[in-house]
């Protein structure tokens, strides 16, 4: 059966708080810098907001998604302007040393053999082509795993994951959490309450009220977020032997060898 993810994330349109569009603002952002003048490939694109960001700096982009309604959606904003092509990240349908950066942005724990995946990304790499991957942070108390996840990772488990491969890793922390901040506490409690007794509902839509107690005004996500120079903290870089609970999104920064 082939797996709908459109419920369980992000979708052009939908209603969203203002901090999850500066937490993907600051996620191309953060991407940006590997992507300046390279071939890129977003794996997991979604409907594509992320996508305006990257063309700035790229070169040539490709994005790709496994869901085709995701896909649907991105074609009909972005016409001409992106290649996007469905696609499962198991097999990437490209050509060895295609591209210089590949990004795959919170769907790694979607993956039921991630190693797969990073073999074909390794084939289709050029030498010290870079790899860029986040999760959720699953070390914080009130994590929340997405229905149809099969693994998280931490800066620990990024590392031991790509060292077979081959691969230099370097993470780093985003989105940092208070949790000495009266409000955060008690919203980070009412959550590990939700999580345990199985309440938290399972779908982005389902989470809407959730998201209007916790965050008071949504808005919409644009089909195409445009960066106007918020001023927004950078990701920190992280000691990749320990586990850290004070981000809510960890990156992995993965650079191939030289053959």
């Amino acid at each position: 059966m082939s797996l709908d993810f459109s419920q369980v994330t992000e979708v052009a349109g939908e209603r969203v708080s203002r901090e999850q569009i500066l937490r993907m603002l600051s996620r191309y952002r953060f991407a940006e810098r590997y992507c300046r003048d390279k071939a890129v490939l977003e794996v997991g694109c979604g409907s594509g907001q992320g996508l305006g960001i990257l063309m700035r700096a790229a070169e040539q982009l490709v994005a790709a998604d496994y869901t085709e309604s995701l896909i649907r959606k991105a074609r009909r904003h972005y016409a001409n302007r992106v290649p996007l092509l469905r696609l499962d990240a198991h097999t990437l349908p490209f050509k060895p040393h295609t591209f210089d950066t590949i990004i795959l942005y919170e769907a790694i724990y979607y993956l039921e053999k991630p190693d797969l995946f990073v073999k074909e990304c390794m084939r289709v790499l050029n030498p010290r082509g870079t790899i860029l991957i986040c999760n959720a942070n699953k070390n914080l108390p009130d994590f929340n795993p997405s229905p149809y996840s099969h693994r998280y990772f931490s800066p620990a488990e990024f590392s031991e994951f790509f060292k077979p491969h081959g691969l230099q890793v370097e993470c780093y922390g985003d989105s940092r959490v208070d949790y000495n901040n009266p409000i955060q506490k008690m919203l980070s409690l009412i959550k590990q309450a939700m999580v345990r007794f199985n309440l938290m509902p399972k779908t982005m839509r389902g989470k809407l009220l959730f998201k209007r107690l916790v965050f008071g005004e949504l808005v919409d996500l644009p089909a195409e977020i445009v960066d106007r120079g918020e001023d927004l903290p950078e990701p920190v870089r992280l000691n990749s032997d320990r586990s850290n609970q004070n981000y809510k999104v960890i990156f992995a920064v993965a650079v191939k060898a030289w053959p």
